[in-house]
């Protein structure tokens, strides 16, 4: 099957042309201020952490994500102690925390396993689910065994941003787009405020299913989360929403938060409640 191959240049053109057409029209509307806006842009004074500022008030739910490199002769194996040591957890009521999705990544860093964890209530809650795992002579083993599988692991502790869905179990099958984005520290509230708005673009398909942002672990880091029916899906729903008014807008000035970017197609593992 023949491969089309793009150049970064050619990546780079097809993405000016569209920041391109963003800028014109809004040269056309009259709005002269924008440019200034881009290299001068002022904000208030910050009276309160983001974490406040950007998270759920009504719900005080702490996530976390690990990232696991396993060795690729272990992967099968791997995938099957994990499936039963997060269907013990779920099963007792005592451990106050939940699966919300595992994944292996398909396309990106290869033979990783992706696990995203809720604590409902939050740093209590996980102190909590820690101490009880420390006494817990099961998981130790488990965890001994674990390791003989692993090359690398790290995880992060996350809060979800207020204007996203919050993630629920979902039927499939689906793939799974993690796209992460390290900010220019001191921009989370900017980019918290042009997706506030961006948000709406993105949510015809249902594809929507979480977004994040670091608290612990790398810094001015953000997840969002997508699910699509297969990669041509992906391609058309991402498309369409260029014919948006608005999204043009609101990717032209989330731009220059960004101080780099990743994405990971992920499948979801028999045992993840987003299928």
């Amino acid at each position: 099957m023949a491969t089309t191959v793009w150049s970064k240049g050619q990546m780079l053109f097809g993405y000016s042309s569209r920041l391109h057409r963003a800028t014109r029209r809004f040269s056309e509307s009259g709005d002269k201020g924008w440019f200034r806006s881009v290299f001068a842009h002022k904000l208030d004074a910050r009276k309160d952490a983001h974490s406040n500022l950007l998270s759920k008030k009504e719900t005080s739910n702490l996530y976390k994500i690990q990232f696991h490199n396993v060795k690729p002769e272990c992967m099968e194996a791997y995938n099957s102690l994990e499936a039963e040591v997060q269907t013990r957890l779920h099963q007792n009521q005592d451990y106050p925390c939940e699966v919300v999705g595992s994944w292996n990544t398909w396309y990106g860093e290869q033979d990783q396993a992706v696990h995203l964890w809720r604590y409902r209530g939050g740093y209590p809650a996980l102190t909590e689910c820690l101490k009880k795992l420390n006494n817990d002579k099961a998981y130790f083993e488990f965890r001994k065994e674990r390791a003989k599988m692993l090359i690398s692991r790290r995880n992060q502790l996350l809060l979800e941003f207020s204007f996203w869905n919050e993630p629920v179990p979902r039927l499939g099958p689906n793939i799974y787009e993690m796209r992460t984005y390290f900010l220019k520290p001191g921009t989370m509230i900017e980019w918290g405020n042009h997706w506030a708005r961006a948000i709406m673009h993105r949510q015809e398909n249902n594809e929507a299913i979480g977004g994040f942002f670091s608290q612990i672990g790398d810094l001015y880091v953000v997840h969002h989360l997508w699910a699509y029916e297969s990669l041509q899906s992906r391609e058309d729903t991402r498309s369409s929403a260029w014919l948006k008014d608005g999204w043009d807008a609101n990717v032209y000035y989330t731009v220059p938060l960004i101080r780099s970017m990743e994405s990971r197609i992920m499948i979801p593992t028999k045992s993840s409640p987003l299928q």
